[in-house]
């Protein structure tokens, strides 16, 4: 099926279409009959299926933007919503600074107990005692 140009079909078309497909009608015998690949005619169907018959009225060219929300028309959290997320927050920031000390002072207990010296210690013997045979 060659395509010279690009074709448009209205909406009402497009859901006359997918309504013989849904009934029954074979999708390539409808093809062929309309001269519309049946990739075509599937994805019209798909659209249908995921949106509705809505969804076949979707315009040629770029989609347009959304339109986004400010965030400060936004509804907020309830008071005492807001109230424990400070809490939450505040005891996450205490637990860090624990666990930093936490971490400071193994660090420091490493580095003393690296530095004493066990053969240092008064009553331990210098060198092993030699072999009897």
């Amino acid at each position: 099926m060659p395509k010279t140009s690009s074709r448009l079909f209205s909406s009402e078309f497009r859901l006359s279409v997918v309504e013989r497909m849904e009934a029954g009608e074979s999708t390539s015998a409808l093809a062929r009959e309309l001269n519309v690949y049946r990739q075509v005619l599937e994805r019209w169907r798909d659209r249908v299926r995921g949106g509705g018959p809505d969804a076949l009225k979707r315009k040629r060219g770029r989609p347009r933007k959304l339109v986004l929300i400010p965030p400060h028309s936004l509804p907020g959290p309830e008071p005492g919503l807001a109230a424990a997320q400070a809490r939450i927050g505040e005891l996450e920031r205490k637990v860090g600074r624990q666990q930093l000390e936490l971490d400071f002072f193994k660090r420091a207990l490493r580095q003393v107990e690296a530095s004493r010296r066990p053969n240092e210690e008064p009553g331990v013997t210098a060198s092993t005692p030699s072999s009897k045979r």
